[in-house]
């Protein structure tokens, strides 16, 4: 044991020295235009590795194990030393030859990095691969509990430090002195203060990400979003989700806040940081009970645009100084050597305009990228008439309001996309497939991809935020459940702007925010016989009684009602909408809603989707509907309870015609209603993420018109119906995940249409049946590397399929990151 530690403490010494010399180096010719791309991305990835370096060079002892690695980067370090001083020397005829060879090197440093960093972790990988073997037996002795918390994860993100932007600047002298401020003794809470846009969230996301926060307080970090619409019992909840522990009920706001006390008082054994993101004024109940404890190892960071003078000085977040700003603009705008051609004359004059906002500024320089000199003169000269931008939010809205005026001379459709996300509440994550179905009817984007790459437009222009929350979901199969889209508050008010400054009566976007019973005066009035809006948002809170007055909208075509209480009654207007066709039923309350009225959209001729968001199925299958012209529904995260699976809601009655259907995260589907091999016009069906569903219908083979069936994340699904011999159209098969799947069935390969398999994460899957041999259609197979193996006979035969092997991407944020 002596022997190797010695040679790992020599191994160290020496890494040290030939870290310090390739760094050195690299000083010296990192300004040699020829080699400067290659260049900076060895000095970025030796950035990333200087803390490990310093910590191997102070920790030397604590280095066995890692032999290996330090003697494979130490040799990567002096062949670079190398390659460096020869690219020096050559001639520039030679030095051609060399680019490759740098790019090699870095992607070595580059895997040697991510080797050090995730040696720490290997058993963890370990036990959770041995996890997923056993995962059927967990849930039979424990329920759903678990399945539930790792689902949760997955959507909401629960309490997950948000991932940090790509670069920041200005931050450093702020993070330095909050760090102070929060770990000055006897400050339990503090609070960031600052304008919308100026970067509180970055900056709190920043202060997480600190090597020193991070070691101060390991995985006690939790970061929750509180909105406008602040809600104690979710964000309760949302902290319990975090720990894995078993979620609470709560009757009262008396029962939220004492679950909280506990949930301090035991978290906080260890030293905890909390951040409260986006508090608005109204919201000092919540924050007074966080802070009354005033426990010794607790710290709370709030973000606000209010400064919450009873909780202490807060820090007050500065914009952005002359030379940030403008290393921002450089950035956002992607000048680089093009500055040489643009004179600094330029971007000073935007900056300035700017006035140290961030988001203005990195929007602006983005709509500038790549265009004639001739654009950026022409939008100096339209900024240089009078007053201050930033004289009030108002102005940075005005500032905003280039980048989509742009969009609405060249990309008209995709401006209108954009004002069609400020109709969601505040704060809230936006599915895409809820804007997918929206699009398919208003502007007739009948092909989802499309709507998908509208969203990645809006992206591109800064005008939106994509997130995927499932990694491997980059592999496009039409997956779009776990795309979620969100926005900045200036962007949101932008797009809610478009539609306000039109008088009412001509508005085709109506969005009405309820609170309380409290409807807008001129609705209370009457004032308006009947309105032409096309799409119509409307959102209650937890105080709502579901007492509606009438409303005329004989126009609208896509309805989005957003509540939060445990009942919720549909307005009976709404059966008088006679060209509805969307309709989007979301419930934000910490348990599936129970909806009245549903029976009133049979009333609606035109009907063409239905998006149901946690509500209880049961509620809605007391009367009995018949919805002739609906071609897609959609549940996520619904309670079926007794009104699915058992039939009471006539299925083949209530939606003769339905082509597709999705049903996700629904965790009480245990197998899916006979009734529903009775929809034979249906031709994509998808249910994803419903655990404890263990069995598909016998007559399944019925669905004669299927030809997409994802059953991905099915994972006490062991099996599939021999019937699917009949699904003669289906080209689309996803069992990916469905950890219980022990054999496919013996006739598979009569399906003649196949031409595409995702079956990546089927481990107990030993063999295939020999009649895939016949599956002539199939193009592609996607697997991890032990269902690959399985392929392997039958490769010489099936000379037209491709295999595509995803390599697993265990998720480790509920670890918090603790161990980088």
């Amino acid at each position: 044991m002596c022997c190797v530690m010695a040679v790992v403490f020599i191994g160290g010494a020496r890494l040290s020295v030939t870290f310090w010399t390739l760094c050195d180096s690299l000083k010296q010719v990192k300004d040699m235009m020829v080699f400067k791309s290659q260049l900076g991305d060895i000095e970025s990835t030796l950035h990333s590795l200087e803390p490990l370096i310093k910590e191997m060079a102070e920790c030397e002892k604590e280095l066995d194990g890692q032999g290996e690695e330090l003697e494979n980067l130490s040799v990567e370090m002096e062949e670079g030393v190398e390659l460096i001083r020869k690219c020096s020397k050559a001639s520039r005829f030679k030095k051609y030859k060399y680019g490759s060879r740098l790019v090699e090197l870095g992607k070595s440093l580059q895997r040697l990095l991510g080797i050090l960093k995730v040696q720490g972790i290997r058993d963890v990988k370990k036990a959770l691969i041995s996890m997923r073997n056993i995962e059927n037996v967990v849930q039979r002795i424990e329920g759903n509990c678990v399945i539930q918390n790792i689902q949760s994860e997955k959507i909401e993100g629960w309490c997950a430090v948000p991932e940090p932007t790509t670069v920041t600047v200005g931050l450093d002298v702020p993070l330095r002195e909050l760090k102070m401020k929060l770990f000055t003794y006897g400050v339990s809470m503090v609070i960031v203060t600052a304008p919308g846009g100026c970067g509180k969230t970055t900056l709190a996301t920043k202060l997480c990400q600190d090597a020193e926060i991070k070691d101060k307080f390991k995985s006690n970090i939790f970061f929750v979003t509180v909105t406008k619409k602040h809600n104690l019992f979710l964000i309760v909840q949302e902290l319990y989700h975090r720990t894995g522990a078993q979620v609470p009920d709560f009757q009262s706001d008396v029962t939220a806040v004492s679950w909280m006390h506990q949930f301090l008082k035991k978290t906080g054994q260890n030293p905890m940081l909390l951040v409260l993101d986006d508090v608005w004024a109204g919201s000092e109940f919540i924050l007074e009970k966080f802070d009354e404890l005033k426990m010794t190892n607790c710290k709370i960071l709030v973000t606000s645009r209010s400064s919450f003078p009873r909780f202490g000085s807060p820090y007050y977040l500065e914009c952005l100084n002359d030379a940030d700003a403008m290393a921002l603009f450089h950035h956002a705008a992607s000048l680089g050597d093009r500055s040489s051609y643009i004179s600094e004359d330029l971007p000073r004059k935007i900056v300035e305009r700017c006035m140290g906002f961030p988001l203005a500024i990195t929007v602006l320089g983005r709509s500038l990228c790549g265009q004639p000199i001739e654009i950026w003169q022409k939008r100096v000269l339209e900024w240089s008439r009078g007053s201050s931008v930033l004289e009030s939010e108002h102005d940075l809205l005005d500032c905003l309001q280039s980048s989509l005026d742009a969009l609405d001379e060249e990309k008209p459709l995709i401006r209108e996309c954009f004002i069609d996300l400020g109709l969601f509440p505040e704060d809230q994550r936006i599915p895409a497939t809820v804007l997918v179905d929206m699009w398919a009817e208003l502007y007739g984007i009948h092909e989802d991809i499309l709507s998908i790459s509208h969203l990645y437009e809006l992206a591109s222009q800064s005008l939106a935020n994509l997130v995927v929350t499932r990694k491997d979901n980059k592999y496009s199969d039409g997956y779009y459940t776990e795309h979620f889209v969100t926005q900045h508050d200036m962007l949101r008010e932008l797009a809610i702007r478009q539609t306000s400054q039109e008088p009412l009566q001509q508005r085709m976007r109506l969005m009405i925010d309820i609170c309380g019973d409290n409807l807008p005066m001129w609705w209370k009035e009457q004032k308006y016989q009947s309105l032409i809006a096309r799409v119509v948002s409307i959102s209650t809170d937890e105080e709502f009684s579901s007492t509606w007055q009438n409303l005329q909208l004989p126009e609208a075509e896509v309805l989005i009602l957003n509540f939060q209480t445990k009942y919720y009654a549909l307005p009976e207007f709404v059966e008088k909408m006679k060209k509805l066709k969307t309709l989007v039923l979301t419930s934000c309350s910490s348990s599936p809603t129970e909806l009245n009225n549903f029976q009133l959209v049979d009333s609606i001729p035109s009907l063409k989707r239905i998006r149901l968001e946690r509500i209880s199925l049961p509620s809605i299958s007391r009367y009995p509907i018949q919805l002739k012209s609906l071609k897609k529904i959609s549940l996520f995260m619904c309670c079926i309870g007794q009104g699915f699976g058992n039939g009471t809601i006539q299925i083949s009655e209530a939606f003769p015609n339905v082509v597709e259907m999705n049903i996700d995260y629904c965790n009480d589907l245990v197998e899916l209603p006979a009734q529903l091999c009775d929809l034979i016009q249906l031709k994509k069906l998808s249910v994803t993420n419903s655990h404890k569903l263990s069995a598909l219908p016998e007559d399944i083979g019925n669905l004669v018109n299927l030809e997409l069936l994802r059953l991905r994340s099915c994972t006490d699904l062991s099996e599939l119906p021999g019937s699917i011999r009949n699904l003669k159209k289906l080209n689309f098969l996803d069992i990916s995940d469905c950890f219980s799947m022990k054999e496919l069935p013996e006739n598979i390969g009569e399906l003649c249409s196949l031409e595409r398999l995702n079956m990546r994460q089927c481990s107990r899957l030993n063999e295939l049946p020999s009649s895939v041999l016949d599956l002539e259609h199939l193009k592609e197979v996607t697997c991890d590397e032990e269902t690959e193996i399985l392929w392997e006979p039958f490769l010489p035969y099936l000379t037209n399929m491709h295999i595509k092997v995803v390599k697993e991407d265990i998720n480790l944020n509920w670890l918090h990151k603790s161990h980088f």
